[in-house]
């Protein structure tokens, strides 16, 4: 076979892969666009915009962002959703995510019986509908009708039980909590896959040294897995500020009492959409999104370039 024959047949190879790369790719990148990078690049755009009484839109820069943090009328609602998010989201990392590694190391022991169904009791809140959770903890609460109010008392614990749903100190640190109780799961599970993938050559040679089982997951597995703890902190940073429907499920889009448990996801929502006798502004609403992807972005750089190098260069 000649030279060019063979250069042919390589270029008609590659030109059949390319065209089968794009037929393959082509559903996924058309249903991605779609949905994901149009509504972004809209919402942005239309946060440029200033919509006028008549229904118009006028260009205005960045001038909806400077309304948004520093406008008397606006500034108090969105630092204050974006306060309470930052809460929402340690509660997250110091109770959430420590748990869940917890019952990882538990689940990875060699000798635990019955493995299997303690993961599927535990991952299953986090199958189930959040409307169907939100509703059961309100049920669950109640002052009125509540069985945690039943349980205290039967266990001598009744002055404990208080309306923490209906509190403003509480309202946000109880939503938070039952959010943790139905997504412990999620860093359970992505934690407790890289238990697994550890040889077990290292765990036998730790034991030879003289390593019992918490030393031996302390100094040896531990630092094998700190890229998936920071890999789980990231998506509980991303989830937590896209949060929306607990909160929602739960105390409605005013987010009470008072507003101590709004956060940008609700906070979009009446701007956007409207609330009660408050009407919808699509400008002011795709700046807040706007700002919810922009903190979102800082977020994930920072530990792009400040934490992941540096738990790549240690695990090599």
């Amino acid at each position: 076979m000649s030279t060019q024959q063979q250069s042919g047949l390589v270029g008609m190879s590659r030109g059949t892969y390319l065209r089968l790369l794009a037929v393959f790719l082509a559903p996924a990148l058309i249903i991605y666009s779609t949905f994901s990078i149009y509504p972004l690049i809209s919402t942005i755009i239309n946060s440029l915009y200033l919509r006028l009484p008549d229904g118009s839109f006028l260009f205005n820069g960045l001038g909806n962002f400077a309304t948004l943090l520093f406008d008397e009328t606006w500034s108090g609602p969105f630092w204050n959703a974006l306060r309470n998010n930052f809460y929402f989201f340690v509660i997250h990392m110091v109770v959430q995510n420590p748990i869940g590694l917890v019952l990882a190391a538990l689940l990875s022991l060699p000798r635990l019986k019955l493995r299997a169904t303690y993961r599927t009791l535990i991952f299953m809140p986090t199958m189930l509908s959040v409307v169907v959770i939100g509703f059961s903890w309100q049920l669950i609460l109640s002052p009125l009708w509540g069985i945690a109010k039943m349980f205290l008392q039967f266990i001598g614990l009744g002055f404990l039980f208080g309306p923490w749903l209906g509190e403003e100190s509480t309202a946000l640190l109880t939503i938070s909590l039952i959010s943790v109780w139905q997504f412990v799961g999620i860093p359970m599970i992505l934690i407790y896959t890289a238990l697994l993938a550890i040889p077990e050559e290292l765990i036998d040679a730790a034991t030879v040294d003289g390593l019992n089982q918490f030393q031996a997951f302390v100094w040896v597995k531990l630092p094998l897995i700190w890229p998936t703890i920071g890999l789980v902190s990231v998506l509980t940073f991303v989830n937590n500020f896209n949060a929306f429907d607990l909160i929602y499920a739960m105390k409605g889009a005013l987010a009470g009492p008072n507003f101590s448990a709004d956060i940008m996801g609700t906070l979009f929502y009446r701007t956007f959409f409207g609330n009660q006798l408050q009407l919808g502004d699509p400008s002011m609403g795709s700046t807040i999104a706007t700002m919810m992807f922009v903190v979102i972005l800082i977020g994930v750089m920072l530990y792009l370039f400040l934490i992941q190098r540096r738990m790549q260069r240690y695990s090599f």
